[in-house]
C-alpha cells in the first residue's frame, strides 16, 4: 500500500467518523440531517471504517439493515481489493 493511499484512508475514516457524530448530534436537536446516501457513500470512498466506528461510538444507524449489514460488506469487499492490488 502506498503511502499516499495510507494517509487517504486514515483522512477519509477521521472525516466519516466526523460527520456520524455530526448527523447524530442533529438527530438530537431536531436539525436538518445528512443523508443517508451521503452517509452510505463515504463507507464506499474508503470510509468503512470510520463509518462502523461511527456506528458503535455514536450509537448511530444501528437498526437500519443497509448500515447493520451494508457497512461490514462494504468494509469486507474493501479489505479484498486491496489485498487483490497489493500483490
Amino acid at each position: 500500500m502506498t503511502e499516499a493511499l495510507l494517509y487517504y484512508l486514515i483522512v477519509i475514516n477521521v472525516v466519516t467518523f466526523l460527520v456520524y457524530g455530526i448527523d447524530k448530534w442533529k438527530a438530537k436537536q431536531g436539525s436538518w440531517r445528512i443523508s443517508e446516501a451521503t452517509l452510505l457513500m463515504l463507507a464506499v470512498i474508503g470510509g468503512s471504517i470510520g463509518a462502523l466506528l461511527g456506528m458503535k461510538i455514536w450509537h448511530h444507524k444501528t437498526m437500519h439493515k443497509k448500515f447493520k449489514y451494508g457497512l461490514p460488506l462494504i468494509l469486507i469487499i474493501q479489505i479484498i481489493l486491496i489485498g487483490y492490488l497489493s500483490k
